[in-house]
């Protein structure tokens, strides 16, 4: 799990086999995630909401901006992962994370879309303005297993640029990606507690 900026081994004592499917080795074990690191998920993203929301918006796309070189940076080493645990073949894994990675180089132009409207005088006297805020909750996102780094892709970047903090669960098949991309994550600066990983649980 990964809980408000650090990886935690988790205290079940019930885990899932990660199997290659070329091999049918098992290649890691998913734990069973108890309830109360479940929650501590959720408060760590809680915890760090009121903070993120309020950095500027083109600081949280300077992070988005190194995260993408470093997802390229580090192609190979998820693909090989995706392959692994997922059984797609190289090419088909590399499509995987490009598919994710043009959702991160989009959301690195998220200032003009986070802009609101201004119309003065729609009627005697009166104007309107529109504003775009983060929602103001935890975000979550839960993941299948067909994609392992494109889905993840396509949910916790757009998210936490907009200002928002994320609890991301991946399919216990081939969590590998998401555990590398939160590492790749953290390394180029997003601040504890904004993204967090909940490994399966029985509640979910």
């Amino acid at each position: 799990n990964l809980i408000g900026g650090s990886f935690v081994d988790s205290h079940s004592s019930d885990s899932i086999d990660v199997i290659n499917l070329a091999t049918q080795e098992v290649v890691s074990q998913v734990p069973l995630t108890t309830k109360e690191e479940f929650k501590s998920d959720v408060f760590a993203a809680k915890q760090a909401f009121p903070s993120w929301r309020n950095t500027p918006i083109t600081t949280r796309q300077r992070v988005m901006l190194k995260f993408q070189d470093l997802i390229r940076k580090n192609m190979d080493k998820l693909v090989l992962n995706i392959t692994t645990e997922q059984g797609k073949t190289l090419k088909d894994a590399q499509g995987d994370v490009f598919r994710g990675l043009e959702v991160v180089e989009h959301v690195c132009g998220m200032a003009t879309l986070q802009m609101g409207e201004y119309v003065s005088n729609v009627s005697n006297g009166i104007d309107t303005y529109s504003i775009r805020e983060p929602l103001g909750t935890v975000c979550s996102g839960i993941c299948p297993f067909n994609f392992p780094a494109m889905i993840p892709l396509w949910m916790f970047p757009v998210a936490v640029t907009c200002g928002n903090t994320f609890v991301l669960k991946p399919s216990e098949k081939d969590p590998g990606a998401s555990m590398i991309l939160a590492e790749l994550a953290m390394e180029v600066g997003l601040p504890d507690g904004v993204l967090n990983i909940v490994e399966k649980n029985t509640m979910l």
